[in-house]
């Protein structure tokens, strides 16, 4: 803090001294500019006038020594002088960004829901005072998003390690357990542990594609989009859910990894989120600049003011009849932080008959 302090006064001394070698040219141009017209008359006074302090044929006049002893004596002067107001103009500049710096201070320690609120003319000041508060709230923002995903991150977490020690407890609480129970019970205990390695694997997904990309590769989203729903048919399949395919090429450039991921959850999502008897359609291609990736299904129908709420973390559609709640919420929040890395664009529309379309355009590599 001591620093900060001898840094805005080096500030104010610095300003002071500039508005003082202003105000002492300043001085100093006009001394000269008033003196060198009087030594020139005096120079020029007439031979036959008989007084030498005189400069013109009337009056007394002040001779040309004592006008240059005068104006020395007056620079002199005009320094201190120069100094306290350049001291005083330079403090009342600096105020309000004294004041700014006081209050992002406090900000900064913690107190998120304060803002400068700087009021008067508008000015240079005014502005950067506006663009902290905007940033200011953005950040607030940001942390509250963070402890409400950590908190939601922790109860996810929480809830099969649970599950797991529970179902471990009462297999080994059974002393009549036979070999089928234990196996049972293993068999839970590994899908319980599945699904915590699935939601992890997504997490550390979410955090990579928050970080942005360190590469981008040309590759084209219909070959993206071909392996993820080869590798997905047999599922499908299970569910009763017709698959549609229109993959044309669609060249763009990304991270593969992140690109692969994004896919892969626009399709689990359909995939799961959907009807016996449905449908997925996936459709990828290029529109003059973009190109473009949609995944539209049939399901549940959507409320139109729901669906942004569905590309936060841990937002799922509410339970089924039979209480079941498929997925871990995380799969349309990667697709929304991978379409953020690119530099994407990302709509989503409720279908009327029901189900979500969604389209993601990239910027296409062979414009």
């Amino acid at each position: 803090m001591t620093h900060r302090r001898l840094a805005g006064r080096s500030l104010q001394t610095r300003l002071a001294l500039a508005y003082a070698a202003g105000i002492y040219a300043a001085g100093v141009f006009v001394l000269v500019l008033v003196d060198v017209p009087l030594a020139g008359v005096q120079s020029a006074r007439p031979k036959e006038d008989p007084s030498p302090s005189a400069i013109t044929g009337t009056g007394h006049g002040i001779g040309l020594p004592r006008l240059l002893m005068g104006s020395a004596v007056a620079l002199v002067v005009l320094v201190p002088v120069a100094l306290a107001l350049g001291w005083f103009v330079a403090g009342r500049f600096l105020r309000p960004l004294r004041a700014i710096t006081a209050t992002a201070r406090v900000i900064s320690a913690g107190d998120l829901h304060r803002r400068l609120d700087l009021g008067g003319p508008t000015d240079e000041l005014t502005e950067l005072g506006s663009t902290l508060d905007d940033l200011f709230a953005r950040l607030q923002a940001a942390f509250d998003a963070q402890r409400h995903f950590v908190a939601n991150a922790s109860h996810e977490l929480r809830t099969p390690l649970a599950g797991l020690r529970t179902l471990l407890e009462v297999a080994l609480a059974d002393p009549d357990a036979d070999a089928d129970a234990l196996r049972s019970a293993c068999q839970e205990a590994l899908a319980l542990g599945g699904h915590q390695e699935r939601l992890v694997t997504a997490l550390l997904v979410l955090a990579t594609s928050e970080r942005g990309i360190s590469r981008r590769d040309a590759l084209d989203l219909a070959d993206v989009a071909g392996g993820v729903l080869a590798s997905r048919r047999d599922r499908v399949a299970e569910r009763g859910v017709d698959l549609v395919e229109h993959l044309t090429p669609a060249v763009t450039a990304g991270d593969p990894g992140l690109i692969d991921s994004l896919v892969a959850n626009l399709v689990d999502n359909a995939v799961r989120h959907n009807r016996p008897g449905g449908r997925v359609e996936v459709t990828t291609g290029t529109c003059g600049a973009q190109v473009a990736l949609t995944v539209a299904n049939t399901g549940p129908v959507i409320p139109g003011d729901q669906v942004q709420r569905l590309f936060q973390p841990f937002q799922r559609l509410a339970p089924d009849r039979h209480g079941r709640r498929d997925g871990h919420g995380l799969g349309l929040a990667i697709v929304d932080a991978v379409t953020r890395a690119h530099h994407a664009t990302l709509t989503a529309d409720a279908r009327p008959e029901g189900g979500l379309s969604i389209t993601v355009r990239f910027v296409s590599a062979h414009p």
